[in-house]
């Protein structure tokens, strides 16, 4: 079996994330995770919280904490809501760990050694008031294009026009809101991705084709129009230090690097603090160094493609080690809010921490899943939501499993009635079960995740079928052997359905599988001859019927959810 290497585009550490972050990457991801795991693939699934940079410390100011502090804090609010939500992580780390820190002045050091980091005089906004440089998301002021008065220095939030400080009008500082500023010269470091791009581009020829046409697309672009130096340190005063053994003037200065230089390495970095906590069990450079048999697999919005198909890439060669670069980028386009961007000022969508008060966690994954953002922006609205939780889970899975379960229970018994052997009915489920097997898995494997959903659907539906064209509650009336043969086949498909559902919906699967008093619970996968025979549960197993499984959302609920969340076209 392969190895699998995954991780997630690191969720920033300046607020709780909303839908569209967690189907962009974090769930679509641990939906994967798990699905190779049943498959008995070894997976390493990593992620952490991204820590460094402006936003991380004018939070920190806002709430009135030390940036570690707020960071910390928010490392743990936002661990609370994967783990709500059902993130399977083998680890969830921060990139202001120790480790992180470490990989972060090791790549730098290595990448100056091979002559990819020259140190250059820039020209940087300085406030006299707060005593230091000032990067340009820490100034403020009035958009020369549209007047809103409170953009940042590198873009304005309103019109989304990029901008330099300078292009601001009555331009202040956002940490003492003086509008004392004035220019100087300063150092920094750049990184020389122009001396890479041959390079970058021989990776992405060789790799890249595999990608979707979304995350190839994007990386050509950047290639086609060239890539550029880039500065990779700034003024700040919470971030990975500029190691003072190479540049002891930047260091003494208390440079950081740039938090989009040390976010990536720290996939790496947690993947050793993973390791750190059993480190004669694990090894991290197993995973990242020399590691030909390993697959890694990334996941992300679009907006974060550049900097993961492009940038890291770039860094990685330019260290001249064997580190694994990632073999395939999936990547997602938005997930709007009625046609309109979340916003939490605006009281526009639905957060994380909102969507687990509302519904359990399988409601969300499910509806997310089978409406990613793939070939195109998608929308969410109520509408959507209710009717697909409503009939998809409601209706056709959860009321099988409750029909089935609670009219055998009635008729038979407590155990799986024996009945029957099977006959021709059955061969036909087993041949139709098979082969919706096995395009569900082709498209898990294709890692298209709405086609898979579909497959899922459809295969819960088809027990649906089958037992609409059986009918055990005529055939109990003349022949007790041909409902119990059927109502046996209907519970092998709740097994089958409690296996193959686990990446989507893990509560409910586990729940589906609790019902059945089988010595082995586990989630292996189901192989082509199993789910033809469709006999995992054999003739006198015990079971309990569950809770319901799904409640229906009903119009008095989505009339509650627009009111409080909104909902308007």
């Amino acid at each position: 079996m392969a190895r699998h290497l995954i991780t997630s585009a690191l969720p920033y550490i300046n607020g709780i994330k909303h839908l569209g972050n967690m189907v962009g990457s974090m769930l679509p991801a641990d939906v994967y995770a798990r699905y190779l795991r049943q498959r008995g693939h070894d997976v390493l699934y990593i992620c952490a919280t991204d820590e460094h940079g402006t936003p991380a410390e004018l939070a920190a100011k806002d709430a009135g904490q030390s940036v570690d502090a707020f960071c910390a804090e928010q490392h743990d609010a936002q661990k609370a809501i994967y783990d709500g939500f059902g993130l399977a992580f083998d680890h969830f780390g921060r990139s202001s760990s120790p480790e992180n820190v470490e990989l972060t002045q090791h790549f730098a050091r290595k990448l100056h050694e091979n002559g990819f980091i020259e140190e250059r005089a820039i020209r940087q906004v300085y406030s006299n008031a707060d005593g230091r440089f000032l990067p340009d998301r820490y100034i403020v002021g009035t958009c020369p294009h549209c007047g809103y008065d409170k953009a940042r220095g590198d873009q304005c939030e309103n019109c989304t026009r990029v901008l330099d400080p300078t292009d601001l009008i009555d331009a202040r500082s956002a940490i003492s809101g003086s509008s004392d500023l004035e220019v100087r010269e300063t150092k920094h470091l750049f990184l020389l991705q122009s001396k890479l791009q041959g390079e970058v581009e021989k990776f992405i020829d060789e790799t890249g084709e595999e990608w979707p046409t979304l995350a190839s697309s994007i990386a050509r672009k950047w290639l086609t129009e060239g890539l550029h130096d880039r500065a990779i340190t700034r003024d700040l005063d919470w971030g990975v230090p500029v190691p003072a053994d190479v540049w002891p003037d930047l260091a003494a200065e208390g440079k950081v690097f740039y938090v989009w230089f040390d976010a990536p390495i720290e996939y790496i970095g947690s993947t050793k603090e993973w390791a750190d906590v059993d480190p004669e069990n694990r090894d991290w450079k197993s995973w990242w160094y020399e590691a030909e048999d390993v697959r890694y697999t990334e996941f992300m919005a679009k907006d974060n493609v550049p900097f993961h198909s492009v940038m890291f890439p770039a860094t990685q060669l330019g260290t001249r080690e064997p580190w694994k670069k990632v073999d395939f980028l999936k990547a997602f386009n938005w997930l709007n809010y009625y046609g309109g961007k979340f916003s939490t000022s605006q009281r526009r969508g639905i957060f994380t921490d909102a969507a687990l008060e509302l519904l359990p966690a399988d409601y969300w994954r499910y509806f997310l899943i089978a409406n990613a953002p793939e070939s195109d922006d998608t929308s969410f609205t109520w509408e959507l939501f209710s009717s697909s939780v409503n009939k998809d889970l409601a209706d056709t899975l959860g009321n099988f499993v409750n029909r089935v379960l609670s009219f055998s229970r009635k008729r038979f018994g407590d155990e799986v009635p024996a009945g029957a052997e099977a006959g021709e009915a059955e061969a036909k489920l087993g041949e139709d079960i098979a082969r919706l097997l096995a395009e569900y898995e082709g498209h898990m494997e294709a890692l298209q995740f709405r086609k898979a959903a579909a497959s899922l659907r459809a295969l819960w539906s088809t027990g649906n079928s089958y037992l609409e064209e059986k009918a055990p509650w005529l055939e109990i009336k003349t022949d007790q052997d041909a409902a119990a043969l059927t109502l046996r086949t209907a519970m092998n498909l709740i097994h089958l359905y409690s296996v193959i559902s686990e990446p989507f919906i893990p509560t409910s699967a586990k729940a589906m599988r609790g019902a059945f008093a089988l010595a082995d619970d586990t989630a292996l996968w189901v192989t082509a001859d199993e789910a033809k025979a469709l006999a995992s549960v054999p003739a006198g197993t015990s079971f309990t019927v569950p809770p319901v499984l799904f409640a229906k959302i009903t119009e008095d609920d989505l009339a509650a959810y627009k009111e409080r969340f909104g909902g308007e076209e």
